[in-house]
């Protein structure tokens, strides 16, 4: 890791505007917590069915999205990233800080308001909090990675990134059954299933499948970004 490229990239997301969105989304989940907690509609099953469908099902996919993009594609964008790769560091280097950012920032921004929410709901009543955080934190590697891959592989990153988790994340990954086993979310959920015994909590998704599947797609979205990093910068010097 780059301490000085990570460095510039924290800067740089937290000075522009999508930086609102980082803010915004984890803010809406707590203030919706608060208001739960005091009006007295926090029993079990609400507070999981909020957890499931806000913190895991839309805020983690929107952070991944805007963490994974943000931290490379507007460098790409803009140009400025080929004054990162005139640099002697390994485009490997480049990479995995990069991700290493976008991995910070959807801890900040994603586990921390999943675990804290959880424990406005319930305390610890069946390690829910604990639980969705974890399974936040999982779920969030694997979308970090995809969304980093995606930044460098094509400009339109954002524009795919969003399809893709409004359509088959949110949409056919949650109602298909087949399209289940092939869906992020599902395997963050599965985690969480795990750790918790709230039976409110149910994914058709093995735990061992859901660990294989995020390992997989964590480390080969990893490795297709510092790939096409690689010959990014061969054709900008061409």
């Amino acid at each position: 890791m780059n301490t000085t490229i990570a460095y510039i990239t924290f800067r740089a997301m937290l000075g522009r505007r999508r930086a609102l969105l980082l803010f915004a989304l984890p803010a809406i989940l707590l203030l919706l917590a608060v208001i739960l907690r005091l009006t007295g509609h926090n029993d079990l099953e609400i507070s999981t069915g909020v957890l499931q469908r806000f913190a895991l099902g839309t805020l983690l996919p929107l952070l991944g999205l805007i963490a994974g993009t943000g931290v490379i594609a507007p460098e790409i964008d803009d140009g400025q990233i080929m004054y990162v790769l005139t640099k002697p560091v390994p485009r490997q280097v480049i990479v995995l800080t990069k991700l290493a950012v976008a991995i910070v920032l959807m801890v900040v921004f994603g586990v921390l308001p999943a675990l804290v929410a959880g424990v406005i709901l319930t305390g610890f009543t069946a390690q829910l909090a604990v639980a969705f955080a974890i399974g936040t934190l999982v779920g969030g590697l694997a979308y970090c990675a995809v969304f980093v891959a995606l930044a460098v592989a094509s400009r339109f990153a954002v524009v795919i990134g969003l399809l893709y988790v409004l359509v088959w994340e949110v949409l056919i990954g949650n109602f298909a059954p087949g399209a289940k086993s092939l869906s992020i979310q599902q395997w963050a959920l599965s985690v969480t299933d795990s750790l918790t015994s709230a039976v409110a909590v149910r994914s058709d998704v093995s735990l061992g499948v859901a660990v294989v599947l995020l390992s997989i797609v964590a480390g080969g979205g990893t490795l297709v970004a510092a790939v096409r990093l690689r010959s990014l910068a061969i054709t900008g010097a061409d």
